[in-house]
């Protein structure tokens, strides 16, 4: 107790003084070891955890089993360099060859279109727009200057400036522009009033023809 509170005259000491009861342990140096007799470096090595070239190469032994009684040895090994570690990156690429787009295209032969109440078939370079009624007039005896090349209509079926191709039943062909309509063309969609000199009029007055548009 004397050695742990440095008391230097064991039979002196003083009320109120404060005395230390345990004694300091020593302070273990773990750092380096003193050779004894009958100690190797390998079971120097394996008691503290290293390995023998490790041991050795701390204390720059370059004959292991050379080691002399008393002799202090360092037992924290040198540190060693990570080894460099290359990463290899492998970067594949997916890329399509070739791509081929097929495009189809149909073509449709007929073409069939309702307008009003006529169903219009397309065939080459017309479309049939079936029979129609077919009724007469003469433009000069009206006071017209509009001449003998037009026909009226319902522009809803036949837009002004369509041109038509008249068939009548016994083959007769007749070529019209649509230029004008009438009173009648609203309420009769499938009727045609064809101009025509007075002279010329079909004496029937009404006559029934195929009807095509011309393209």
């Amino acid at each position: 107790m004397a050695t742990t509170n440095k008391i230097a005259n064991k039979n002196l000491i003083i009320v109120g003084q404060k005395l230390k009861l345990k004694a300091a342990a020593p302070v273990a140096d773990n750092t380096t070891y003193t050779v004894k007799s009958g100690d190797t470096l390998s079971q120097i090595a394996a008691d503290n955890n290293m390995t023998t070239a490790q041991l050795a190469a701390a204390n720059n032994l370059s004959n292991a089993d050379l080691i002399l009684v008393g002799q202090t040895l360092k037992l924290t090994a040198a540190a060693t360099p990570a080894p460099a570690t290359t990463a290899t990156t492998t970067t594949q690429t997916n890329s399509a060859a070739a791509t081929n787009t097929t495009t189809q295209k149909t073509t449709q032969a007929a073409t069939t279109t309702s307008t009003s109440t006529s169903t219009a078939t397309t065939t080459g370079s017309t479309t049939n727009y079936g029979t129609f009624k077919l009724s007469f007039y003469d433009p000069a005896a009206l006071g017209s200057n509009m001449g003998y090349s037009g026909v009226a209509a319902n522009l809803s079926v036949f837009p002004k400036g369509t041109h038509l191709k008249i068939t009548l039943s016994n083959g007769t062909v007749w070529y019209r522009t649509v230029n004008d309509t009438g009173t009648f063309a609203y309420s009769n969609p499938h009727q045609l009033d064809v101009a025509m000199p007075s002279s010329q009029i079909p004496s029937a007055g009404i006559l029934y023809a195929t009807v095509e548009v011309l393209h």
